[in-house]
């Protein structure tokens, strides 16, 4: 846990600065699908992203970097929000149980859910354990609004193009009209396209907070924050961005599947949708292993500052909160 608020204090914590972070880092997001999906091999590298966000401020204008925000938005909103509580609430039942064992388990949820619970670090595989879990419960929720949003970013590419950008159309698709395709291609299934064979990345935001939790107890966290218990907001920015990179750069693979198979579409003579054995093997075919990490350099900046953003605006939130709850007491 970051923190020793309850359950539905950390979870709008969590949603708001993540929401924060979403609307601050849209822009990369979007051209780091676009970089994903695309099959041109000139758009590679960091040079790829600048090239790209030229051409989508050239062809579509500044509202280009923001197609489909609405949807991602929401998506982020409610994936995190049940992501937090879930995880604050799986944690502190571990962490109480392990604590005081003689316990009865309603009870224990009962304290889970209403009392606050000091920060503690389970082992890893119990760390890894309840953020799965809690990921699964999340992803199960806003996979729909986030197939929704990857198709929106994706309609305007013309995927036979190899020239240096991907071709662009006059208007970008709106929510509904990409709702309603999904749903005349692939019926109701077809909104958590991509959910099942992805699974493994659920371990992704447990691992990052983790990872954020082994980084703030490094002595180089406390030396740029006021105090150890106390870190500062760089301290807090540059843990969550860090833990995040680390991450992604861990499960990428399974993240570009994910995206293409949420980004492909029904063709004439194509029987079955696309498997990640499918995606994998013609990405290695057409770049080799880096054929794997298209896209990386993007997905990494990006994350790197909405991580950042989500837990730094996360720890503001749940400092007031804390004065909150001393003040009420």
């Amino acid at each position: 846990m970051t923190s020793s608020l309850p359950p539905l204090a950390q979870a709008w914590s969590g949603a708001l600065g993540s929401a924060a972070a979403n609307s601050i880092s849209y822009p990369l997001d979007l051209v780091a699908t676009k970089l994903q999906t695309t099959r041109s091999r000139k758009l590679q590298g960091l040079s790829g992203v600048l090239r790209l966000l030229k051409h989508v401020l050239r062809t579509e204008g500044l509202a280009g970097l923001y197609d489909g925000l609405s949807a991602d938005t929401a998506s982020t909103l409610v994936s995190n929000f049940l992501y937090f509580y879930f995880y604050t609430l799986f944690h502190a039942l571990v962490a109480r149980r392990k604590a005081t064992a003689s316990t009865p388990f309603v009870q224990a949820v009962k304290e889970s859910l209403t009392s606050r619970t000091r920060p503690t670090l389970l082992s890893v595989p119990a760390e890894l354990a309840v953020g799965f879990i809690a990921g699964v419960a999340s992803r199960a929720v806003s996979t729909p609004l986030s197939v929704v949003t990857v198709r929106m970013q994706t309609e305007t590419d013309d995927d036979d193009n190899d020239d240096e950008t991907p071709a662009s159309q006059n208007r970008s698709p709106h929510f509904s009209e990409v709702a309603r395709r999904i749903y005349s291609e692939d019926g109701l299934a077809g909104f958590w396209t991509g959910f099942q064979p992805t699974l493994p990345l659920c371990l992704t935001p447990a691992i990052t907070l983790l990872l954020f939790q082994l980084l703030s107890r490094l002595h180089i966290t406390r030396n740029i924050s006021s105090s150890p218990a106390r870190p500062s907001a760089f301290g807090a920015f540059l843990s969550g961005a860090t833990a995040n990179a680390l991450a992604t750069a861990i499960l990428y693979p399974l993240l570009l599947a994910k995206v293409r198979v949420q980004a492909s579409r029904k063709q004439p003579g194509r029987t079955g949708a696309m498997s990640m054995t499918n995606i994998w093997e013609q990405a290695l075919k057409t770049g080799g292993w880096a054929g794997l990490y298209q896209g990386l350099p993007a997905q990494l900046i990006k994350g790197f500052v909405n991580q950042g953003v989500t837990m730094l605006v996360k720890q503001r939130i749940e400092r007031a909160a804390v004065r909150l709850y001393a003040k009420a007491q």
